[in-house]
């Protein structure tokens, strides 16, 4: 939930993506209006993507959007070179995570990064990357192996700020089948994992995509966190993970927070707790981002129904 603090600073979403430091002044006045027990950084997924030089286009009041395939065939992905943590906007996001650090000290502050697929998808274009597993597969590993070399060596970076960890977000792995998930895309999540998860630095993988289909390819992953989107099942997901890592989700941020008023969001929230009683490692969340101009008064009921479930 950041778009909400975004505005709380009287800023655009164009300015906080591009500014560290207008990024971390909007997470700060969230974490001062909102008791959230942790905070995170702006989802953008298109930081990566620009970085190896996909054409991103801007808007004032939303996230920002890749346009175009920057690679297209085995050729193209063989000469496309990993690049340095100087391209694009990655400084700014590397600014941001490291004054809220400076800023927050009560709780987690964790970061945000696109998965390996799902960043493949954005530099291949989705649909053909699908469609390539199948008929190109070693262009899709060699692509993969490319976007796991850099998302690492930028989480490397990001831990470097002083933050807790990353939500790592791979919404794309959600439209392919489990095994195709733990093929093209938990395999290189494991490699991240392995690379900079520690006692310090976790990684909650967020995977909106998935129904329920692929949670095992989820759990295979060996991330610290596993954060579900509003389409799956909480309760099946819960069933369906170890007991001892904290599995979250799943308020559905435009159905519910953004079109509901303050008494369906409680209602909605309020049922959700109910159903995840059983679980001591259930954690409540949206099941993704918050979006731009969510009446805040439907953000404090939220958070309302958590402090009357846990005071009963």
């Amino acid at each position: 939930m950041t778009h909400p603090g975004i505005e709380l600073v009287g800023c655009t979403v164009r300015q906080a993506v591009t500014d560290g430091k207008t990024h971390a002044d909007a997470i700060c006045a969230l974490n001062g209006r909102f008791p959230a027990a942790a905070v995170t950084a702006i989802m953008d997924l298109t930081v990566e993507a620009e970085a190896f030089g996909a054409e991103v286009v801007f808007t004032e009041d939303e996230i920002p959007n890749v346009v175009g395939r920057l690679v297209s065939d085995y050729d193209s992905v063989a000469s496309l070179e990993v690049p340095g943590l100087d391209k694009g906007r990655v400084q700014q996001f590397l600014l941001a995570n490291r004054l809220t650090a400076e800023r927050i000290k009560d709780k987690p502050i964790y970061g945000g990064c696109i998965g390996p697929f799902s960043l493949a998808g954005r530099l291949f274009d989705l649909s053909e990357l699908m469609m390539a597993i199948y008929i190109e597969p070693q262009t899709v590993s060699l692509l993969l192996d490319k976007c796991t070399e850099f998302i690492i060596s930028y989480l490397k970076a990001m831990k470097g700020t002083g933050i807790n960890g990353v939500v790592l977000a791979e919404p794309a792995a959600g439209l392919i089948s489990n095994d195709d998930c733990n093929a093209y895309s938990t395999a290189y999540v494991r490699k991240i994992v392995e690379a900079v998860q520690d006692d310090n630095f976790i990684i909650i993988l967020h995977n909106c995509g998935n129904t329920g289909h692929c949670t095992d390819a989820m759990v295979r992953s060996g991330a610290a966190a596993l954060h579900f989107g509003n389409r799956a099942d909480m309760v099946q997901a819960l069933k369906d993970c170890p007991a001892d890592i904290p599995v979250m989700g799943n308020i559905d941020p435009v159905g519910v927070l953004g079109q509901g008023t303050p008494e369906s969001v409680r209602e909605a929230t309020t049922a959700l707790l109910e159903a995840t009683a059983g679980w001591d490692n259930f954690v409540l969340s949206t099941g993704c981002d918050v979006p731009p101009h969510i009446p805040l008064d439907n953000i404090a009921a939220f958070y309302e129904a958590l402090d009357n479930f846990n005071n009963r």
